[in-house]
């Protein structure tokens, strides 16, 4: 119940920092759908699910396999409960940074990302549980299970809106002008 309660109060945390940066609670469209499939809007990221919320549940395996090794190294496992509240902190500190305005105009730069204006502090706090999700299927499933699911979202989502959380992170971290050309439909 401690790891719950700890959770629980990091995921407060996060959405009130949040709020205080200047996230709205919801859409400025004043709904809440559960799930939003237009990418190029101001409504992207602003609802309970998108086409992002593949990436966050990868998020999950990633993490459950980054403490399962961090475990490993260190000769003895982390205890789950510690597992998760780090994959938990790491996860929430991402949602922190994605919606700093640095980060934002970052993604603005690509085509893919021209109506972003960061999540709503309801997108964000689902952004967090998709990744709960995803590591505790990645605690449940085999390993050659939660890679196959990790690399079908990854190509169904790739395929379906020309951005996943591989092309993602590169156009983050080193923008390729062949993907933004790609990625604009060219």
């Amino acid at each position: 119940m401690l790891y719950v309660g700890l959770a629980l109060c990091l995921i407060a945390l996060t959405a009130a920092v949040l709020l205080t940066m200047g996230r709205t609670a919801i859409c400025t469209c004043g709904t809440i759908e559960l799930w939003h499939g237009t990418v190029k809007d101001s409504g992207n990221s602003q609802h309970l699910t998108d086409w992002y919320t593949p990436s966050h549940i990868i998020h999950g395996v990633l993490f459950y396999c980054g403490t399962w090794l961090v475990g490993f190294v260190r000769g003895k496992p982390l205890p789950l409960g510690a597992a998760f509240l780090l994959a938990l902190g790491v996860e929430c500190a991402w949602e922190l940074v994605e919606n700093t305005n640095v980060v934002i105009d970052r993604y603005r730069a690509t085509n893919i990302a021209l109506d972003y204006y960061g999540d709503s502090v309801i997108n964000s706090v689902m952004d967090i549980g998709a990744m709960i999700v995803g590591f505790w299927l990645a605690r449940i499933w085999p390993v050659w299970l939660s890679v196959v699911v990790a690399l079908l979202m990854e190509l169904i989502v790739g395929y379906w809106i020309r951005d996943n959380l591989i092309l993602n992170i590169i156009m983050l971290i080193y923008p390729v002008e062949a993907i933004n050309q790609w990625q604009a439909g060219g």
